[in-house]
């Protein structure tokens, strides 16, 4: 979060509090967002029927999380429901319904030679895995022209998804509103924005996790680009928000706990494993850039608040509320108690990489591909077990 984004935003002023929901990145593990969420309208539908309204005017996403924004956009104008109906989309998914790894029968009982096909698939397209089957998936479950609706509706003022040009290495905000034709777009170092209709092809390069999935062309100022994941690069996940005229921030993160400096292993741990290795890759590019920008965006905020008020109402600032979850258990650990839930020809050639040896850290790279029901009602059921245990807090923040 920069100070130029704190003018920007504070020279938009909306008539009333915008609230806006950010939903990172995570393949998976971004599960545990909906069990969040799920708990959430649960709070809320007990407070009366005011409350019953959807919660959030802007909604953004990154990677999976920008699939649970997608949704819940064109679900958004039947209020609170928009999150069950989530929920229920979560609870018949499957690994098939995401991905598929293509290999002969003969292939999938052998290790070696399944890794040997992850490698052959990895050469050639530039991912080990095929995500065509998401595509489809995306198309049942995410209504278009219900996002257009709940635009129309002023049920939602804006939606928007991130990706990363692997051509030129900008990392891209893609918005739309019921008037993209007249929005202000922003352009700063290495991170822009483009208000235009959201599609389906917007969905598939942000939620394109590099290695596993291949990169997805969209057309960018008049030339095709290709785009991956939008974690990659995403030096600032909450500026969109407040770019789009959010006061409040509710940020819903997978990342890990914080661990102790020996690590989870201890101090008599050898050197890490591949899978160890994999898994704090995975977690630098989904998560590292959080925490940073929330505790940057609540210093500012603090700092402008201290002033006194004559002050603060002819500068062109304004404060940023910011409220961040994230779990409270590792969702590696979970993962590892699931790996064999993979499905069996990518968990062989996984294990002949060797990516999911090591106690505590072979989970770690399986948690962004198990789409499946164990690890996924885990997740929910951490993520409602976590917003009840800030229950005041959450309906504090979303108190008008």
């Amino acid at each position: 979060m920069t100070l130029s984004t704190l003018i920007h935003a504070g020279l938009t002023r909306p008539t009333h509090p915008v609230n806006a929901l950010v939903l990172m990145g995570g393949g998976a593990r971004t599960a545990y967002q909906v069990g969040v969420l799920k708990a959430l309208a649960s709070m809320l539908a007990l407070q009366g029927d005011g409350a019953r309204k959807f919660p959030f005017e802007v909604l953004v996403g990154t990677s999976a999380g920008a699939l649970n924004v997608a949704y819940l956009a064109s679900s958004a104008q039947t209020g609170l429901q928009a999150f069950d109906q989530l929920a229920a989309f979560w609870g018949k998914l499957r690994s098939d319904h995401v991905y598929e790894l293509n290999v002969s029968p003969w292939v999938r009982a052998s290790r070696v030679l399944a890794a040997l096909n992850l490698w052959r698939n990895a050469r050639g397209q530039g991912a080990i895995l095929n995500n065509t089957p998401l595509v489809d998936t995306l198309h049942r479950a995410v209504s278009l022209t219900g996002i257009e609706q709940a635009l129309a509706s002023k049920a939602i003022s804006a939606v928007a998804v991130t990706a990363s040009s692997y051509t030129s290495g900008s990392h891209w905000t893609f918005c739309h509103t019921a008037r993209d034709s007249k929005a202000k777009e922003w352009m700063r170092p290495g991170r822009r924005s483009s208000f235009q209709p959201l599609n389906i092809e917007h969905l598939m390069a942000s939620s394109a996790i590099p290695f596993l999935f291949p990169a997805t062309p969209l057309w960018v100022d008049n030339h095709t680009e290709f785009f991956g994941d939008g974690s990659m690069r995403q030096v600032s996940p909450l500026s969109p928000a407040i770019h789009l005229g959010a006061h409040k921030v509710l940020v819903v993160g997978v990342g890990q706990p914080q661990r102790s400096g020996l690590g989870a292993a201890g101090p008599h741990a050898g050197a890490p494993t591949l899978g160890a290795i994999a898994g704090h890759a995975m977690a630098s590019v989904f998560h590292d850039t959080l925490q940073a920008d929330v505790e940057q965006a609540q210093r500012l905020t603090g700092t402008l608040n201290q002033l006194p008020r004559e002050v603060a109402a002819v500068l062109p600032y304004r404060s940023i509320e910011v409220l961040a979850i994230q779990p409270s258990q590792s969702l590696d650990a979970l993962a590892q108690q699931h790996v064999g839930e993979l499905p069996t020809s990518l968990r062989n050639a996984l294990s002949g990489l060797g990516t999911l040896k090591g106690e505590g850290s072979g989970g770690a790279l399986a948690s962004y591909l198990l789409f499946e029901p164990g690890f996924v009602g885990k997740l929910m059921a951490l993520g409602e077990q976590d917003a009840y245990a800030r229950k005041a807090e959450l309906l504090a923040f979303l108190a008008a």
